[in-house]
């Protein structure tokens, strides 16, 4: 076991919570340990293919499909493409129990960084209903904090990152501290006008994004270039991510120590104390495993990756994990159910093209039961996240006529695609295999996740109304599709080990601190006590705030 003096916290994962965990803890005075799986990725020098055209990446960026098939069978249900697929798992080596349970798409990240290098970056606060829902509907178990709680916190995160958004003032979608939003194109403004008129209290909005708008120099970030290649990474840091903005911010304290390469198996418990003595992994470069120590520990491994640590850290012989009492470790796991797509076309203004790639472009706000059930048929409610566009032609027969129509656009085509809430089933659970085992040892993930009548309905609804929506704006050949709702194919994965004020009936206190180990806290998705239909990844950063500022004034107070 490593010197137990040398570290005051370690921070297991590097993504979008596990960064903020060590740039909060660093800046308090900690002496950090970050441990990560995946290989190292240094901002800008990392990203191979940052502003590279399709013809200089391999196989023009599309996917080979054998390769895709033989290694990245559930990588290519996210938006894995040859100039990231670096960022990727490897789901040949890193497999799990996929072929028994119901069906999950587990995507990962294979690098330092972690989901902040591949996320979609829409960012939103929760609502205070999205806290309180629960409670009111007696679905789930109630949450320990709510919205008031997280204000300040969101408020500084915000601020440091660079949102961009538009101001509205909606109750169910509270504004953030904004930077000027990326403006609609003329064609969503012609959109907004008529939708807005046909269906009053519906909103059509600019998208919120952590794609700034505007410079920090401070950080050395400079505002969005509009390419659209922010899954490449982005040498301008221009998005939040682990490597532009958090993993620079606590470097600079010199207290910060980084272990790329460091598979964390299981974490050591001493239940006489009952804290954590140790978090025991495998470096991959030498297969040597070792143990190291430290005060406090903070667990971001993303959702499934902290389930999977937590449920391993066992007595010997036993198959119940030390932070399990209340026996809800792997219960409640969520995602927001999707794959309901609407679109149409957008008559008229062919003379006007859109110059640049904007990351992001409109999104439609929950209309439906908002503080009460209104009688649709299901609990909860979905938003659309979409945008207008117009597409190059495609070349067809040779020489100049062809380049000739290549300069040409097709029409105006608008685009949407519906996120929805799941609710919290106890029966929606995650496992371990008794027989099964990773190149490390560690027993694979069994999932028996699935999505029920409610989300169904939902997903029905999301896409009869947006069909309505689309023709009584006046879009022509409106049409819609739904594909196959897979739990884990939002990349939204939360629960698990959920918050709340019973040690009986939740893992983690409203500190994101452990009911059984009170030096062990939790702060990535696997805290959720619900999903709200909004992206989660802002609600993680500013939970991750919060939980360092009272673990650091609990550590020095002795209590921890």
């Amino acid at each position: 076991m490593a010197s137990t003096d040398r570290f005051d916290a370690i921070v297991i994962g590097s993504g979008i919570s596990g960064g903020w965990a060590a740039k909060e803890l660093t800046e308090k005075g900690l002496r950090v340990l970050m441990l990560d799986r995946g290989f190292m990725v240094e901002h800008g020098e990392g990203y191979t293919y940052d502003g590279r055209p399709a013809f200089d990446v391999p196989a023009r960026n599309v996917m080979p499909a054998t390769l895709r098939e033989s290694d990245y069978f559930i990588a290519k249900h996210g938006y894995i493409s040859p100039s990231n697929q670096a960022f990727y798992n490897n789901d040949r080596l890193n497999p799990y129990d996929y072929g028994e349970g119901s069906k999950f798409y587990w995507i990962r990240p294979a690098a330092v960084g972690g989901k902040s290098l591949i996320w979609g970056r829409w960012s939103f606060r929760w609502s205070a209903d999205d806290f309180a829902v629960n409670k009111r509907e007696g679905i789930g178990g109630a949450w320990p904090i709510g919205y008031d709680d997280l204000v300040p916190w969101y408020d500084y995160v915000e601020k440091y990152i660079g949102v961009s958004g538009s101001r509205e003032n909606l109750p169910y979608l509270p504004d953030s501290q904004f930077q000027p939003p990326m403006p609609m194109n003329v064609a969503e403004k012609w959109m907004k006008q008529r939708l807005e008129k046909e269906f009053p209290g519906r909103k059509m909005i600019n998208a919120r994004l952590s794609n700034m708008t505007q410079d920090k120099p401070d950080q050395g970030r400079t505002k969005c270039q509009f390419r659209n290649q922010c899954s490449n990474g982005c040498s301008f840091g221009a998005y939040f991510s682990t490597q532009a903005v958090t993993l620079p911010a606590a470097r600079a304290t010199g207290k910060l120590t980084l272990w790329s390469d460091a598979v964390v198996t299981n974490l050591d418990y001493d239940p006489a104390t009952r804290k954590v003595t140790g978090v025991r992994f495998i470096d991959t470069k030498t297969g040597q495993a070792e143990t190291v120590s430290a005060k406090i520990v903070f667990l971001n491994a993303s959702t499934l990756g902290s389930l999977q640590i937590l449920m391993n850290s066992r007595a010997e012989g036993s198959g119940k994990s030390h932070f399990d009492s209340s026996g809800t470790l792997g219960r409640y796991v969520m995602d927001h159910i999707f794959r309901v797509e609407v679109k149409g076309d957008i008559p008229g203004m062919e003379e006007l093209i859109e110059f640049g790639r904007r990351p992001g472009s409109i999104y439609i706000p929950r209309f439906r039961n908002l503080g009460k059930d209104e009688g649709v048929g299901f609990h909860r409610g979905y938003g659309y996240q979409g945008g207008a566009f117009r597409e190059p032609s495609k070349p067809v027969g040779f020489g100049a006529s062809m380049k000739e129509g290549m300069r040409r656009y097709s029409g105006w085509k608008f685009r949407m695609t519906a996120f929805g809430e799941c609710l919290p089933y106890e029966d929606n659970r995650v496992g371990l295999s008794s027989t099964k085992t990773d190149r490390y040892g560690i027993p694979l993930m069994q999932f028996n996740v699935t999505f029920r009548d409610n989300e169904m309905r939902m997903m029905a609804d999301a896409r009869e109304q947006g069909e309505k929506m689309l023709r009584a704006s006046g879009l022509q050949n409106v049409e819609s599709s739904v594909k196959e709702h897979v739990p884990g194919d939002a990349i939204h994965e939360m629960g698990g080990a959920r918050m709340g004020d019973d040690p009986g009936a939740s893992v983690l206190n409203k500190w994101n601190q452990a009911h059984d180990a009170s030096n062990l806290f939790v702060t990535d998705g696997a805290q959720m006590a619900s999903v709200s239909c909004v992206n989660p990844s802002l609600t993680f950063m500013a939970t991750t705030a919060r939980a360092v500022d009272h673990a650091v004034k609990a550590m020095k107070a002795g209590a921890v």
